[in-house]
């Protein structure tokens, strides 16, 4: 009879949607409301860019699409398997087969504005078949709707592998190289693009995007009839495989075990060893590093990122980074430890719970910090220096290692205990053993800040070197040393005066506010313009109103790409001023709009007549 009480499969679709939708509602509050309209809007700047690729720039298309499944494969890797807002294990109990539930989640999983906005980004595949006349225009919107299925089921296959297999350090330390080197090719690819480039490769280039997933569209509105409705019959059939293969893998993944780290061994545990104090602090942590698949996966991705970051210059013959490895090894290993505290759940409550034990915790976890991270920097610093053979190379290596060492060390601890973003405790973890339960976009600012924060303390050292070279050295281990004990004498003095607020926050999440009005709370014409704003009002202001100024004003002759230059000279100081005027009035209403809601809502009105009688 169970069967006979399930809903059917759309009823099923649609019950995922509305929970979908519900639970995106309800989080529209605050920051997350801004950072999805900000998101949204960007995203809409992009798909609109990519239907103008089709329009202005056809045979780029293919390689712009490629980005787009890119991040559909990429984006939950980068976010630590994927945010789910509806897991598979809600419905374990769900009598379904495996087949309907897919099918539903599926549905649920479209229930978003990232679907709508790739949805605009491939309606660039009838405006490209639109040069193919009307049967191109056809062919182009059914690629379109076939392609967006398939990068979404290639996403949620990605996520489902990620979360029954990542069960062991050496796949969480897998996932770590494979996050680092996609987040390296991001960012400094073009130096391997570059030195691929020639014909040979261009062509090679364009038929490894048309052969993608994300290209079969653009070879379907290309190619004649039957072969075009053959790449749609294809496509078609992947996205039957996709869901069959997502079906099996919930299938395991809700009766499998959940854990959020590698399960002791059998026998007898090793004893802790007899300390005290920092020490015995530092050997617990060292065994969270080793045992923890979270901090595995976070570190092998500082590393390779910085291994793969300076081989990708190398391939254009640009060797300078390279015996830097190592102090980028440091930067990133301290932005992936940021939230230690938060990535612990409520187990500090074994620290408030023994007297004195909050400045041996912080010492202990600075401490052990510095064994995980320390080594593997100095071997990729000295390896760097010796391989590149750059003798200059070696003062700021020397110096800059141990004071940006002493930095993370004591950023780490300082941000954990004044920065701290709750997360999941890790016995509490679902299927998904790469996610804590975190708030991603929190998560991320923090990195950032660590990553602005960490250099930062390495200036002084840096200051000397320039002055005198090896001079610096011991400036930089004086540096280390001080921003170690200070940071982590601030972070312990922290902690145990605002322990009890640190672990109600990890157990029960950030204390209610009060209505206190937000970006999110002006009317939708307002708030997409101010998102409009913040996001394009620096084109206008710097790169055409401020840097043609300067340039006018030096009397370089290069016009690049500043359209002022390329105007009469009676026109030239008006655009300019122009530019700026706009930029600035952008930015002014970006700002001035949300403090005129701030002061309008701090403001009560008056209601009725004040005065006597």
């Amino acid at each position: 009879m169970a069967h006979l009480l399930t809903p059917g499969p759309a009823a099923s679709a649609r019950h995922m949607i509305r929970m979908r939708l519900a639970i995106m509602r309800n989080s529209l509050r605050g920051d997350n409301a801004s950072n999805l309209y900000t998101g949204v809007s960007l995203g809409l700047i992009l798909a609109f860019g990519t239907i103008a690729v089709a329009v202005l720039w056809p045979v780029h298309l293919p390689v712009v699409l490629a980005v787009w499944l890119s991040g559909w494969i990429f984006g939950p890797i980068f976010i630590g398997g994927g945010s789910e807002a509806l897991r598979p294990e809600y419905f374990s109990m769900l009598p379904a087969p495996p087949g309907r539930i897919a099918t539903a989640l599926l549905a649920g999983a479209f229930a978003g504005p990232a679907p709508a906005v790739n949805l605009v980004a491939l309606m660039s595949l009838p405006v490209y078949g639109w040069r193919f006349g009307p049967a191109g225009v056809l062919i182009g919107l059914a690629a379109a709707v076939g392609t967006l299925v398939t990068m979404v089921m290639i996403s949620r296959v990605i996520v489902a592998l990620i979360g029954l297999f990542v069960r062991s350090r050496v796949t969480a330390a897998a996932v770590g190289v494979v996050t680092g080197t996609a987040v390296a090719l991001c960012s400094n690819g073009w130096a391997l693009v570059a030195a691929l480039g020639g014909a040979d490769t261009a062509a090679w280039s364009r038929l490894f995007v048309r052969a993608l997933p994300s290209g079969w569209g653009v070879a379907a509105v290309e190619a004649p009839w039957p072969l075009a409705l053959a790449i749609l019959a294809t496509d078609a059939a992947v996205i039957a495989l996709l869901l069959t293969a997502w079906s099996g893998l919930l299938a395991r993944r809700v009766v499998s075990a959940a854990r959020g780290g590698v399960p002791p061994r059998r026998g007898t545990p090793r004893p802790l060893p007899m300390a005290t104090g920092a020490r015995i602090a530092a050997a617990k942590e060292l065994r969270a590093w080793w045992r923890d698949l979270v901090r595995i996966q976070l570190l092998a991705t500082a590393l390779s990122y910085a291994v793969v970051t300076p081989l990708l210059l190398v391939t254009i013959g640009a060797w300078v980074m390279v015996p830097f490895t190592g102090l980028v090894a440091i930067v990133m290993g301290a932005a992936t430890s940021a939230n230690l505290y938060g990535s612990d759940g409520t187990a500090l409550w074994l620290t408030l719970m023994t007297p004195g034990a909050e400045r041996a915790d912080v010492r202990g976890r600075q401490l052990a910090w510095l064994v995980i991270v320390g080594p593997a920097a100095l071997v990729l610093s000295l390896a760097g220096a010796l391989v590149s053979g750059l003798t200059w190379a070696w003062p700021w290596v020397l110096g800059l290692l141990p004071a940006l060492l002493g930095g993370g060390a004591g950023v780490i601890v300082l941000l954990a205990v004044t920065s701290l973003v709750p997360g999941t405790d890790p016995h509490k973890r679902g299927g998904n053993p790469l996610s804590t339960g975190a708030d991603e976009t929190a998560e991320t600012s923090l990195a950032w800040l660590v990553l602005l924060a960490v250099p930062a303390t390495a200036l002084p050292t840096a200051g000397v070197i320039l002055l005198n070279p090896w001079a610096g050295v011991a400036t930089g281990v004086l540096t280390g040393v001080l921003s170690a004990w200070g940071l982590g004498r601030i972070a312990y003095r922290r902690l145990e005066s605002h322990g009890i607020e640190l672990l109600n926050l990890m157990k029960y999440g950030p204390p209610p506010e009060p209505a206190k009005p937000t970006t999110a709370d002006l009317p939708i014409h307002h708030r997409i313009g101010v998102t409009i704003s913040y996001l394009i009002a620096w084109l206008p202001l710097f790169p055409q109103g401020l840097a043609p100024l300067v340039m006018k004003i030096l009397g370089v002759e290069e016009r690049v790409w500043f359209l002022a230059l390329y105007l009469p000279p009676i026109w030239q100081w008006p655009t300019i001023i122009f530019m700026i005027a706009i930029g600035l009035l952008m930015y002014g209403y970006a700002i001035l709009i949300p403090m005129r809601l701030s002061s309008s809502t701090s403001t009560p009105r008056r209601k009725g007549r004040v005065g006597p009688g």
